[in-house]
């Protein structure tokens, strides 16, 4: 999923609401930022903004289509004159006008790849593993040693973000960047620390410590 948003603090709260519902999110908040991400990767689904600051969201919804003939594309914007949005659902999947709910957001992006993807053409990753845990990315699942783990989306983010990089030392701001989104977090959070220790509660009876600890670095995988 790509969203395109200039507004800081409106980009913070969709990205973290859609990677709550299990989408994998990258950002932008120009056009110009947004090809160059698109050279790189080839999103399922664009949620732009009409007005940014480079341009308009509909000439690049119209440019990402051209480059990408199936990416479903749905617009958020305050602009709600019947003929913006007729325009825009010539070429689009949908078009939501600000203020809008955050569940309505999720709710129609859901939608819209249910009916620009169908079932048998959806991608199926295989598992990511790491010794004895294997996470399905598929079904959004823990196992380890063969028996399953019980995660919340927010344990199964931090314990993936963990399994891609096993081997490495993350630091407390990479994972408060890449888990929840934050771009400046305050220093005092603590948020990174009580979801390791939930992680390593569920973890701890099938098998040995898995998470480590860098003290003033960071944590990885033992």
């Amino acid at each position: 999923m790509l969203l395109v948003e200039d507004e800081e603090s409106i980009a913070d709260v969709l990205a973290i609401a859609l990677r709550y519902h299990r989408f994998q999110v990258m950002t932008a908040g120009t056009v110009r930022e947004a090809l160059a991400l698109t050279e790189r990767v080839r999103p399922d689904a664009a949620l732009l903004d009409v007005m940014l600051p480079d341009g308009d969201g509909r000439a690049l919804g119209k440019e990402l289509r051209a480059r990408m003939p199936g990416l479903a594309v749905v617009f958020v914007t305050a602009r709600d004159a019947p003929g913006e949005i007729v325009g825009a659902l010539g070429f689009g999947d949908d078009y939501i006008t600000k203020p809008f709910h955050i569940d309505e957001v999720v709710a129609r992006v859901t939608a819209v790849l249910r009916r620009t993807r169908s079932a048998d053409v959806l991608p199926h990753p295989p598992p990511l593993r790491y010794g004895d845990l294997e996470l399905d990315e598929t079904a959004y699942c823990a196992h380890r040693a063969g028996r399953m783990v019980e995660l919340t989306p927010t344990e199964y983010a931090l314990l993936r973000f963990l399994v891609r990089n096993g081997g490495r030392i993350v630091t407390k701001e990479q994972l408060l960047r890449h888990v929840w989104a934050y771009e400046h977090a305050p220093a005092e959070s603590t948020v990174v620390e009580t979801y390791i220790s939930y992680l390593r509660r569920k973890l701890a009876p099938l098998g040995p410590p898995l998470i480590t600890t860098r003290r003033g670095v960071g944590y990885g995988l033992a």
